[in-house]
């Protein structure tokens, strides 16, 4: 599978590996025991062999009878896969002048330095991205340094510019994925801004919890959907959906921040009801203490 790269703006964000790998600076406390190493090793099946792969779990029967490259994979209790799902559709792309750069490239480079962080600490990670085709959408959970440029390489290869409004499948096709097919004692963490989403759509997300499955949700907002700052008259088009409104800021805003209360209250409740945990950052917020947050959850 190849991506192109370095598709969209990433602002103050740029470059994104260094930037992950800054944020993951210093969180490796508390690492897991390696996941082929130590008392409590058990088989767990096999997969094809991928560049990164250590050659010592290469199975050699099936290499000299049957001419595959298949490695043996190896659990602990502690292993854990960790699933980063990053919202990639077009509301993702807004700005503001405040911001260090676009709500995806802010959520990328978080996803990012978790994956730093996790690979660090041996657990396999894989990425679904929400809006993209299937064919382009997922890397499967996998452990090693080359899991990391594989994760930064999707990250950056995609503009945000899916409507999930009009085809609510784009959102939920990979989280239903991973719902089905993440094991026990699996984390994962939803990034995204959570604007316009349905019961449905929240009934899914609820989905990736259960047999001792964590999940995190971290929405992404941007400065300017928090404060609302306009006053002028304007036209407000939403990035997904056909709606627009022509008003004066001042006349909306109270009624805008309500809403924006009332669905931050929603999610909450949702998160904690299906047993996960909410983090709401910033896109102005230094990336770092954002990560301590999500790390710390």
């Amino acid at each position: 599978m190849t991506f192109s790269t370095r598709t969209i703006d990433w602002g103050a964000l740029a470059p994104l590996r260094l930037r992950a790998q800054e944020l993951a600076h210093g969180l490796y406390a508390g690492t897991h025991r390696s996941a082929r190493r130590g008392a409590g090793v058990e088989f767990g099946g096999f997969r094809e062999y991928t560049v990164g792969d250590d050659l010592r779990w290469l199975d050699r029967r099936s290499l000299l009878l049957y001419d595959r490259t298949i490695v043996r994979q190896f659990e602990t209790e502690t292993d854990r896969n960790v699933f980063l799902l990053v919202d990639a559709t077009a509301s993702m792309r807004y700005c503001g002048s405040r911001a260090l750069a676009s709500k995806y490239a802010y959520a990328s480079a978080l996803a990012a330095g978790v994956s730093k962080v996790a690979l660090g600490a041996g657990d396999p990670v894989a990425l679904s991205l929400l809006g993209p085709p299937p064919n382009r959408s997922h890397l499967l959970p996998r452990s090693g340094r080359l899991q990391f440029e594989r994760i930064v390489t999707m990250l950056e290869s995609f503009e945000p510019s899916a409507d999930a409004v009009s085809e609510m499948q784009l959102f939920t096709r990979e989280i239903e994925h991973v719902a089905r097919t993440a094991k026990r004692g699996a984390v994962s963490l939803l990034f995204g801004d959570f604007f316009d989403i349905t019961d449905d759509q929240l009934r899914v997300m609820a989905g990736l919890t259960g047999s001792r499955r964590s999940l995190i949700g971290v929405r992404i907002l941007d400065p300017d959907e928090v404060d609302f700052p306009f006053t002028e008259a304007a036209r407000f088009v939403a990035l997904e959906g056909d709606h627009h409104i022509e008003a004066q800021g001042e006349s909306v805003r109270d009624s805008y921040l309500q809403g924006l209360a009332a669905s931050e209250l929603r999610l909450k409740r949702t998160f904690e009801q299906c047993g996960g945990r909410y983090v709401r950052v910033l896109s102005n917020e230094p990336p770092a203490s954002a990560l301590l947050r999500i790390v710390r959850s």
